[in-house]
């Protein structure tokens, strides 16, 4: 007994040095004021005239989709929604387009967090509006905005029959390592560092049987590693250079129920830029903790910077994400907020 003490003491002794060594080790970026936000646009009350479905199926529940789409429209003396379904090369933009072409003023997407980004890339500075049948894994825009992840029939009231919320997006340009540069669309939070690492080793099998449970099994095997030098500038500013495992760039700030960036606003024209900087297990144990207990102190490992646009340089190649999807290595990138680009129809 008196051994396991010790034991216990020993390692409560290094996981605090450790901690300390990761506080004194890590600079912040300059303090910065919030920048101004807009004022949001919320609960605009509009009729939908013609829908459109934008289906992903290799889902489950497509079926059950469709059934709840046409349900509701029947209800409401709309015309058969116009189904649509996306393709492995194209996993949404075409679609969204043909369903712009044929005048459908409500688009919904049914399906995962990719579905509801491409068909968001189109819809985004057009006047139709963004409905959500959540069929994913992550339903990461889902889950910011409430809409129920079990109740495909609300989902779908919500989606065809509620009023229009109008929200920002996030732009990004990658500079990928081959040289060619690809630009996107995000709504939720896009990343680099050991956030992209994890999402482009999750186990695929293991992702279909638990869900997003096994980004946790691909987070414990990416937690070791060391941190990569970055330069960034912040709204035009001069650029710093800091070592970092993760800088997130969030729209909205809610991930499997924890709220990881809680001052991120989806409609306030301002993007929330996280710094992940920890050198140890105790450095993630702290930003884990602080996640989870919803603490408001600042800790040095995890840094926030509110921001309209900012630019990073890698010193080394660094794996990317857009919306828990891997979008590869880059030696730098640029994003910005659109304000108010997106409606989008909720329950």
């Amino acid at each position: 007994m008196k051994r396991n003490r010790i034991i216990v003491l020993i390692s409560a002794s290094a996981a605090g040095a450790a901690a300390t060594i990761s506080w004194l080790s890590v600079r912040r970026l300059v303090d910065r004021n919030r920048p101004a936000s807009i004022a949001p646009v919320v609960g605009i009350a509009t009729s939908a005239r013609k829908v459109a479905l934008v289906l992903n199926p290799s889902k489950s529940g497509t079926d059950e989709a469709i059934a709840a789409v046409k349900h509701v429209c029947a209800e409401a003396g709309l015309a058969e929604p116009l189904v649509f379904e996306t393709e492995v090369d194209d996993p949404g933009q075409g679609a969204a387009r043909k369903a712009l072409d044929a005048g459908c003023d409500v688009v919904i997407a049914a399906g995962g967090d990719g579905t509801v980004r491409a068909v968001a890339e189109i819809l985004r500075d057009t006047e139709a509006s963004l409905g959500l049948i959540p069929l994913g894994t992550g339903n990461l825009l889902a889950r910011n905005v409430d809409v129920p992840l079990d109740d495909m029939g609300t989902a779908a009231f919500g989606a065809i029959r509620g009023p229009v919320r109008t929200i920002d997006t996030g732009s990004i340009t990658l500079d990928h390592v081959d040289g060619h540069t690809s630009e996107h669309a995000f709504l939720v939070i896009a990343g680099m560092g050991t956030d992209a690492d994890i999402m482009d080793d999750t186990n695929e099998d293991l992702k279909a049987r638990v869900g997003w449970l096994a980004y946790s099994e691909a987070g414990v095997r990416h937690m070791p590693g060391k941190r990569k030098k970055i330069s960034i500038s912040l709204d035009g500013g001069a650029e710093q250079t800091r070592s970092v495992r993760s800088v997130l760039f969030a729209n909205c700030g809610k991930l499997q129920g924890l709220d990881l960036v809680p001052d991120a606003k989806i409609d306030d024209g301002v993007l929330d830029v996280v710094v992940l900087s920890p050198r140890s297990a105790a450095g993630w144990g702290w930003i884990i903790l602080k996640t989870a207990f919803r603490s408001r102190g600042a800790i040095p490992v995890m840094g926030f910077y509110p921001s309209a646009s900012l630019a990073v340089r890698c010193h080394e190649p660094m794996n990317t994400q857009i919306d828990g999807d891997a979008t590869g290595l880059v030696n730098g990138l640029k994003v910005s907020v659109k304000p108010a680009s997106l409606k989008i129809r909720l329950g």
